[in-house]
């Protein structure tokens, strides 16, 4: 008779960032399609001229995420039945700086950005550059939690541990920046 105990084994590591992500988000909308490319266009270049001041090269700013499409907006009509207009185009524009952690440079490039006058939404991760050592960390922990469990339970139950007849895992709620 084969007995087996199934166990979920948690790992947890910590560890000190050595790298900041900042994702912005640029939103430009207009009547015109001309004028909305336009806005954006300019405001792609000012935000550039601001990182660039802080210090980064002009390629440095990446676009992760490019959207034009119409906007509409919904208001209640003459008889109080909600109905939907044409706002304009909307132009979407998400962008992402990476550099070493150095929250000297950090405020270096918020400060650029805030003297711009253009005011993306803003996110900031402190992570790591190379996740496979951490990951590497955390499988060890996870197995080590695991093996614990399984040796009260068995204890538990008056038996011993045999031999290991299967591992399975899955990354879930892996997490490489800061909440």
């Amino acid at each position: 008779m084969n007995r087996t105990i199934t166990i979920t084994g948690v790992g947890k590591a910590s560890v000190k960032p050595d790298q900041i992500v900042i994702t912005l988000a640029l939103e430009t909308i207009d009547y015109e399609y001309e004028k909305t490319m336009q806005l954006a266009t300019a405001a792609i270049a000012t935000l550039n001229e601001a990182i660039h001041s802080a210090g980064f090269g002009k390629e440095t700013l990446k676009t992760t995420r490019f959207n034009i499409d119409t906007d509409y907006e919904s208001f209640r009509d003459k008889n109080n039945d909600y109905k939907r207009r044409f706002a304009g185009y909307k132009c979407e524009h998400n962008l992402k700086l990476t550099f070493d952690y150095d929250t000297a440079q950090l405020s270096k490039v918020l400060t650029a950005i805030a003297k711009s006058h253009v005011y993306p939404e803003i996110n900031i991760q402190f992570t790591v550059k190379d996740p496979t050592a951490v990951s590497e960390q955390l499988l060890i922990n996870a197995t080590e939690n695991a093996r614990r469990k399984a040796e009260v339970l068995a204890r538990a139950a008056g038996t011993e541990l045999g031999e290991l007849l299967n591992i399975d895992y899955s990354w879930n709620d892996i997490y490489f920046h800061s909440p």
